[in-house]
């Protein structure tokens, strides 16, 4: 069963948002890294790109497959999860620590097109 975190925002593709203020922190679910198996690449965008909700902004790749990654929110890339970039297994071991990039949301009304824990449980089927 995959851990499933209470006060976090999930889209429909599996990533998880923390709101911080204004920022956004973003990540992928627990269910995703486990579909995935052994994350093994993160590519992700620089601090002052744009990303936009809905688009892809990086992948993850494993020795399984590579999943796009497609942001959640529109804003301004203010920090990337360095760790990563040397130690990408990092999210296998626990997902909702171990966060992708950090967005200054240009519009926070777009949080409410997404799930809570329970719609993205029943999304999941768990």
């Amino acid at each position: 069963m995959s851990k499933i975190v209470e006060g976090l925002k999930y889209s429909e593709s599996h990533e998880w948002v923390k709101v911080e203020g204004g920022i956004a922190v973003i990540g992928v679910s627990d269910y995703a890294q486990k579909e995935m198996g052994d994350i093994t690449y993160v590519d992700v965008p620089e601090p002052g790109d744009t990303v936009e909700k809905g688009v892809e902004f990086g992948a993850l790749e494993s020795v399984k497959a590579s999943s796009d990654l497609f942001s959640p929110v529109s804003g301004t890339v203010t920090e990337v999860n360095e760790a990563l970039c040397d130690a990408p297994e990092l999210i296998n071991e626990d997902a909702f620590a171990n966060w992708i990039i950090k967005v200054e949301m240009s519009d926070p009304s777009e949080l409410d097109a997404l799930m809570d824990a329970a719609a993205y449980s029943e999304l999941v089927g768990e």
